[in-house]
């Protein structure tokens, strides 16, 4: 029993952050209806960004600290939301009445573009760097069981996050607009919705939540590098798919499901080698039997 809530405590860690990215994903796919696999590189360059930004802020307020943390989220999420929005004005927004397998070709490209410029500049380089640490840690001990300070902030501000995103996207003019532009993007435009704005803020929206996943996940993993978001970032597509792409709820739900699963499949001797084989495995059995996802609905599409 001890083991089981171990293991179900680091998996609401690891499925939190997996929901993160996840809503990224399914926000853009729910209005423009492609995949934005460069998402996964928006969090590897919000983890760099915390990581240039922390030592000017250590300069003004100390670290490890909680307004020390917040600070360097703050400018984190900004430079990664002007990324975001930027990105998509310049790669998506001129192809968007192109074929979908234009703009799904295309992100791969912005993907591989990202990834590859970090590798190979000065700035950012190849080798893994050190994450600078943004909290004081502690591990609090119940029993047997050890909860981390750094996960009980990620599912804290993954709780946080869910209930401002739901807020903003049910509750406000901005989220209704989304609503609508999502729903028929010609009839949105025909009530005087501003179509490319709506798009944008769905971006930067998106590539603010990556930012925050990746200084959660830089804060769990050894270092950072140029390659960090890329198997987070396929993980956590193959969650918004298992919770229903373009569902924001059901998107939460795959994270966690999938964190959950990882983990325990981590803990057991024999199966720990076959994590990722776990993940395409779940990915496969939902396009098969559930292609809409467990709480996505199925829909048709006029061709």
């Amino acid at each position: 029993m001890d083991w089981l809530l171990q293991q179900l405590i680091n998996g609401l860690a690891l499925g939190s952050i997996y929901a993160l990215i996840a809503l990224g994903y399914t926000m853009v796919y729910g209005v423009l209806r492609f995949i934005n696999f460069a998402h996964a590189d928006v969090l590897m360059l919000g983890a760099y960004a915390a990581y240039f930004v922390a030592p000017a802020v250590s300069s003004v307020v100390p670290l490890p600290s909680l307004t020390g943390a917040i600070l360097v989220s703050l400018i984190s999420v900004i430079i990664c939301a002007g990324i975001g929005i930027l990105i998509e004005f310049l790669a998506y927004r001129p192809l968007r009445k192109r074929p979908r397998l234009t703009v799904l070709i295309t992100a791969i490209g912005v993907s591989l573009f990202i990834e590859f410029t970090c590798q190979h500049s000065a700035v950012f380089g190849a080798d893994t760097k050190p994450f600078p640490k943004l909290l004081p840690e502690h591990d609090f001990h119940l029993g047997k069981l050890v909860v981390s300070s750094n996960d009980l902030v990620v599912v804290v501000t993954t709780l946080l996050l869910l209930a401002g995103l739901w807020f903003i996207v049910q509750r406000t003019k901005m989220g209704t607009a989304m609503r609508a532009v999502s729903h028929n993007q010609q009839a949105a435009a025909l009530m005087g919705i501003n179509i490319n704005r709506i798009i944008s803020f769905t971006f930067g929206l998106g590539s603010a939540l990556a930012a925050i996943a990746g200084i959660l996940y830089a804060m769990k993993a050894p270092g950072i590098d140029p390659l960090m978001g890329v198997q987070p970032g396929l993980r956590a597509f193959i969650a918004a798919v298992l919770g229903g792409i373009g569902n924001l709820p059901g998107a939460a739900l795959g994270g966690l499901i999938l964190g959950l699963l990882e983990t325990f499949a981590g803990g057991i001797s024999g199966l720990s080698n076959y994590r990722d084989g776990i993940a395409f495995g779940i990915l496969i059995l939902i396009l098969l039997f559930k292609p809409a996802g467990l709480l996505g609905k199925a829909t048709v599409e006029k061709v």
